[in-house]
C-alpha cells in the first residue's frame, strides 16, 4: 500500500514543500531502502524510525519498504523526516486509517518514539499556513515558537505514540495556544546601562544618533578609554522590534539552532565575532549554506572589536552586504539570499601600540608601523561608516567623581528619544512613496533620499562647500545627508537645517598626524 505524509526543507531562510511517499511491497525480501537525496542524517532515520516503531507497540512490517522525498532533485537533510517517515509506515502497513491531507509533520524521533527539538521549526509553520493546511503536528518542545503565529493549528507532540492516539481519536492532543506579541515584551534588562559610562558625553551623543537611524559606527582610541564598553551599551538604547522585524529575526535563529527555550527573539541581535572568526563564519556558506554572523545580526548589532586585527579579504566581504542589507550565496546548486541588515559598530586603536595623539602616553610606533596598520582597512570600507568617532582616555577627575549633583541619563531616558525618532522614520516611510520597505534612515537609496531629505539653497550651499574642503565621495555626501536626517528626527524638525549637517560632517574621518 501506498501513504502520502506533508513534511517540508528547510530551503536558506524560507521553506519549500517536501511529499514523504512510503510504499510497501508485499511478497518481497524485507529491506528498508530512503530516496530523495537524502544526507547522512536522513539515512540514519532508517534505524531510528524501526526502533521509535517497535517500542511505540506497533509492527514494523518484515517487507520491502521504499520512502521517496520528493521533489528529488532537492537535497534533503537534518532528522526533521523521522515523524513523517514513521507515521508513513504505520499508514502503508494499515495499521491506521486517517485523512492528513491538510496536515504537515516534522520532527526527529529518539529511539523510544518521543520527539527531539527540531531546527526550522517557524519556516516550515510558515509554509504550511502559506499553503493553506490546516494542522501542523511538531515536538513539543518547539510548540510556542510556532504559537506566535495566527489562522493555523499547532499541535504539541510528546511522542509518535501520542500521535497515534490522536489520529486513532482514543486522545486527543491539546492545540497550542495563540502567544500574543504584544504579552511577550517585558521590560527588558540589560547588563550594561549608559549611566555607567563615566564622561564620553560626545561618544554617548554619536551612539543615541547611530541608534535612531541604524548607522554604521567606528569608535577609535588609546587602550581603556572604554570603547568596547560604548559598544554594549548601544544594546540598551536601541528600538524594540516590531513584529515582521522579531519574525525575521527568529527565522534565522530557528534555522541555526540558536533559538533556545524562547518562542520569540525580542531583543535585537547583539553579535561579538572574535577577529580570528572565518570568512564563512562571518559571512555564512558551507556545503549547504548556513547564516553567518552578519546575518545572526540582522535587525541588531555586529560588533567587531579589534577592527583592523580581521583578515582584509573578510572585511571586504562585508561591503556588499552593508549596501544591499542581504548576503548571496551562490554553490553548484544554486544561490541562496539571507538577509544582513546589520548596525555595524568597529573598535579600534589609533596605532599598533595604541597611544598615538595620546597626550600622557609616548607614542613608540615607526611611521611605516602606524601607515601600515592604518591601511589593514581600506578606504571603499571606511567609506561606508557613517561615524568616525575618537575616543579619548577618561580622566581620573570623572573616574573617581562623585556625580551627587550631576544627572547621568540612563539608557531608558535614551531609549525613549531614540524610539520617538524611529517611530517617525516609521510613519514617514509609511506615508510616502517608498521604492523599498525600510525601516531606518540608513536603509533609503538615493531615489528615496531625494523624496525623504529635501534641503534649502543654504542647506545645499553649505554642503556644496564641505565636500569641496573635505574632498567628500558621492557616497559620502549621501551618508552625511541620512546623517542629517536622523538628527533632525531627534529633534523632531521636519525638515534639515545647516546645524544638522554641520554635526554630521563632524562625523566623517580625518586622518591621524604621525
Amino acid at each position: 500500500m501506498l501513504a502520502k505524509v506533508n513534511s517540508s526543507a528547510v530551503v536558506g531562510l524560507d521553506a519549500v514543500p517536501v511529499e514523504v511517499e512510503v510504499d510497501i511491497a508485499s511478497g518481497s525480501l524485507p529491506s528498508f531502502t530512503i530516496v530523495g537525496l537524502p544526507d547522512k542524517a536522513v539515512e540514519e532515520a532508517k534505524d531510528r524510525v524501526r526502533s521509535a516503531i517497535k517500542n511505540t507497540g506497533c509492527d514494523f512490517p518484515s517487507k520491502r519498504i521504499t520512502v521517496n522525498l520528493a521533489p528529488a532533485d532537492l537535497p534533503k537533510e537534518g532528522p526533521s523526516y523521522d515523524l513523517p517517515i514513521a507515521l508513513g509506515i504505520i499508514i502503508a502497513s494499515e495499521q491506521l486509517k486517517t485523512d492528513i491531507t491538510d496536515s504537515l509533520f516534522m520532527g526527529e524521533l529518539s529511539l523510544d518514539g518521543r520527539l527531539r527539538h527540531t531546527n526550522g521549526v517557524l519556516p516550515q509553520v510558515l509554509l504550511a499556513k502559506h499553503k493553506k493546511l490546516k494542522r501542523v503536528f511538531l515536538p513539543f518542545v518547539n510548540a510556542k515558537e510556532a504559537g506566535i503565529l495566527k489562522d493555523i493549528e499547532v499541535y504539541p507532540t510528546p511522542s509518535l505514540l501520542t500521535l497515534y492516539h490522536h489520529l486513532q481519536g482514543i486522545k486527543i492532543i491539546e492545540k497550542q495556544t495563540y502567544i500574543n506579541f504584544n504579552n511577550v515584551f517585558q521590560d527588558e534588562t540589560f547588563d550594561f546601562d549608559m549611566q555607567d559610562v563615566k564622561g564620553q558625553e560626545r561618544a554617548k551623543r554619536a551612539l543615541e544618533i547611530a541608534a535612531a537611524g541604524s548607522h554604521n559606527i567606528l569608535l577609535k582610541g588609546p587602550p581603556g578609554a572604554g570603547k568596547t564598553l560604548l559598544a554594549r551599551t548601544l544594546s540598551s538604547i536601541l528600538p524594540r522590534l516590531i513584529f515582521n522585524e522579531a519574525l525575521e529575526v527568529t527565522k534565522i535563529y530557528s534555522i541555526s539552532g540558536l533559538l533556545g527555550k524562547e518562542s520569540l527573539v525580542i531583543k535585537r541581535p547583539f553579535r561579538s565575532p572574535h577577529h580570528t572568526t572565518s570568512h564563512i563564519g562571518l559571512i555564512g556558506g558551507g556545503a549547504m549554506p548556513k547564516p553567518g554572523e552578519i546575518s545572526l545580526a540582522h535587525r541588531g548589532v555586529l560588533f567587531l572589536d579589534e577592527f583592523p586585527e580581521f583578515p582584509r579579504h573578510v572585511l571586504e566581504a562585508l561591503r556588499q552586504p552593508m549596501e544591499d542589507g542581504t548576503i548571496t550565496i551562490s554553490r553548484s546548486s544554486g544561490r541562496i539570499n539571507f538577509p544582513a541588515k546589520f548596525m555595524l559598530i568597529g573598535a579600534q586603536n589609533p596605532c599598533p601600540c595604541g597611544y598615538l595623539g595620546d597626550l600622557n602616553h609616548e607614542c613608540k610606533c615607526t611611521s611605516s608601523q602606524i601607515i601600515r596598520y592604518q591601511k589593514r582597512v581600506s578606504g571603499p570600507m571606511l567609506d561606508r561608516i557613517d561615524i568616525h568617532l575618537d575616543v579619548p582616555a577618561v580622566k581620573v577627575d570623572k573616574l573617581t567623581k562623585e556625580y551627587k549633583n550631576i544627572k547621568i541619563e540612563s539608557s531608558r531616558e535614551i531609549r525613549k528619544r531614540v524610539q520617538k525618532a524611529r517611530n517617525i522614520q516609521t510613519k514617514r516611510f509609511k506615508s510616502g512613496n517608498c521604492l523599498t520597505k525600510i525601516s531606518s534612515n540608513a536603509e533609503m537609496t538615493n531615489k528615496d533620499i531625494k523624496v525623504f531629505c529635501e534641503l534649502s539653497n543654504k542647506c545645499l550651499s553649505f554642503l556644496r562647500k564641505a565636500v569641496d574642503k573635505m574632498h567628500l565621495s558621492a557616497r559620502s555626501y549621501h551618508r552625511v545627508v541620512k546623517l542629517s536626517r536622523t538628527i533632525a528626527d531627534l529633534e523632531e524638525a521636519k525638515n534639515i537645517s545647516p546645524s544638522h549637517i554641520a554635526e554630521a560632517l563632524q562625523y566623517r574621518p580625518r586622518m591621524a598626524t604621525i
